[in-house]
């Protein structure tokens, strides 16, 4: 319910800023919200040539395709004036995100297709996991602490280990493989969930915790960092992980208090400990390493986990062979089952992907989110909080909405403020330390239609919040 009324309410608000803009005159057409694509000039007007000033008259008559380009300075935004069919089309600055078709095209095409390759391959794998018998020694092994944090979930049960599975796959930084993961571990938890269409205790506590992004190896984060010739780009990585640390234990005790689970417990004090040590081990190690030690350790880390995962399935699979004879199926044949069902589960959760992006992107394109960014960043600059950290803030605010956009915001700010400044390297942060809360809430309960989610979008983005306060106190101590 929370989260249709966020979606009425973005997507009604910004038709309504769209209108006014258009019938005040602060803009000119709407068609970019409708059919402009991202970066994409955008017409601020249209005049007859002998509306225009006299020098531009002269030089646009005499330009190559009739075109010419002014840099304001004080703007820094180039003006571009067309002549064509007896008008001059002039255009300023650039579109923020695709229109409303353009995403509804691309949502498919760029995103929901290649998600369907992932969760094909992976379901695959999963359900070689449920046939030979891994999946069921890993929830056995897991049960004693998970028991504790998913008290509602029974002994053993398969949500188990694919849940490990898709913290492992964050943890690694592997996104392609977290999704097929996560998506399985919600439709293992919905087999248990007592009210099929309102959002259980676990399934809350689940998605909380993979708000909170736990990642040892912020690949992505490292390699736009290498590309934009970061001295270090990889002096980012101790922050990530300390702040996506921080936020999944409070996505933890947040839930873990709303839910009453028992803090007190040996086995789950042990569990966190243990983490704590393999995390402190595993930074120990990478920080003794040189530049170039560094860079190898990292880029190679998740791959070969990621391989090794894979070439375990198949051989675990290959060495109990005889449960698929007596199952009167094969391994290859268990492969094509499993990924005919992520097939479908990437099917389903088209329409809830679709629509939650097509509400962004008018959002963003309305220019609402725009003076919103503003109005916070003017807010908090004037009660004293740094520079740096205000012209970094926009990347947070989008995180939540869309990862593609918060991106955007994190290369323009590494490019207009260098890639070493804080405020580069604090957007870097956020981008790394938080989840795209919104597409994330549809993708994973569109696919098994949950209608009520209950508190969790509230606890989600306060999580975000956690995410990024300790980001910036991480970054002020790092940087």
């Amino acid at each position: 319910m929370v989260l249709s009324r966020f979606w009425l309410a973005i997507f009604i608000s910004s038709i309504a800023f769209v209108i006014i803009g258009l019938f005040s005159g602060s803009s000119y057409s709407i068609d970019y919200v409708l059919n402009g694509k991202k970066d994409e000039p955008l017409l601020i007007s249209e005049k007859y040539l002998k509306e225009v000033p006299a020098f531009i008259k002269d030089s646009i008559e005499k330009a190559p395709e009739n075109t010419i380009v002014i840099n304001k300075v004080e703007t820094d935004l180039d003006t571009t004036y067309v002549y064509k069919n007896q008008t001059v089309k002039i255009y300023s600055g650039v579109q923020k995100s695709d229109g409303l078709l353009p995403t509804c095209k691309n949502s498919l095409l760029d995103l929901i297709l290649p998600l369907i390759a992932y969760l094909a391959f992976f379901c695959g794998l999963m359900e070689l996991l449920i046939i030979s018998g891994a999946a069921e020694r890993l929830a056995t092994k897991l049960s004693p602490v998970f028991a504790k944090v998913f008290p509602t979930i029974p002994k053993n049960h398969e949500s188990i280990s694919y849940m490990t599975l898709n913290f492992a796959a964050n943890f690694l930084g592997l996104d392609s493989a977290a999704t097929p993961f996560g998506l399985k571990a919600m439709e293992s938890l919905q087999t248990i969930n007592p009210e099929k269409d309102k959002a259980s205790d676990a399934q809350i506590m689940f998605m909380c915790l993979h708000a909170a992004g736990l990642t040892l190896i912020p690949t992505s984060i490292i390699g736009y960092r290498a590309a934009e010739n970061a001295s270090n780009p990889a002096d980012v990585m101790l922050p990530c992980i300390i702040t996506s640390f921080v936020g999944t234990i409070a996505a933890f005790l947040l839930v873990g208090i709303k839910q009453r689970i028992n803090f007190k417990s040996a086995s789950l004090v042990l569990a966190l400990t243990t983490i704590l040590a393999a995390i402190a081990g595993l930074l120990f190690y990478i920080n003794g390493l040189d530049l170039i030690g560094k860079n190898f350790f990292t880029g190679n880390l998740s791959g070969l986990m990621l391989v090794a995962i894979i070439g375990f399935t198949l051989i675990f699979s290959f060495y109990n062979e005889k449960k698929f004879t007596q199952k009167d199926t094969t391994i290859f044949d268990t492969f094509v089952d499993g990924a005919k069902n992520g097939l479908n589960t990437g099917v389903k959760i088209f329409p809830y992907v679709m629509g939650m992006l097509v509400a962004i992107s008018f959002f963003r394109n309305s220019g609402l989110f725009e003076i919103i960014s503003n109005g916070i960043s003017f807010t908090f600059a004037q009660i004293g909080v740094a520079k740096e950290i205000t012209d970094s803030l926009p990347v947070a605010m989008l995180r939540p909405f869309s990862s593609g956009g918060s991106r955007g915001f994190m290369i323009d700010a590494m490019r207009s403020f260098g890639p070493d400044s804080f405020t580069g390297r604090l957007s870097c942060i956020f981008q790394c330390s938080a989840e795209t809360t919104f597409y994330v809430i549809a993708v994973y309960f569109g696919s098994i239609n949950i209608k009520n989610t209950r508190y969790t979008l509230g606890m989600m983005l306060l999580v975000d919040l956690i995410c990024v306060i300790t980001a910036i106190m991480v970054a002020s101590w790092f940087f």
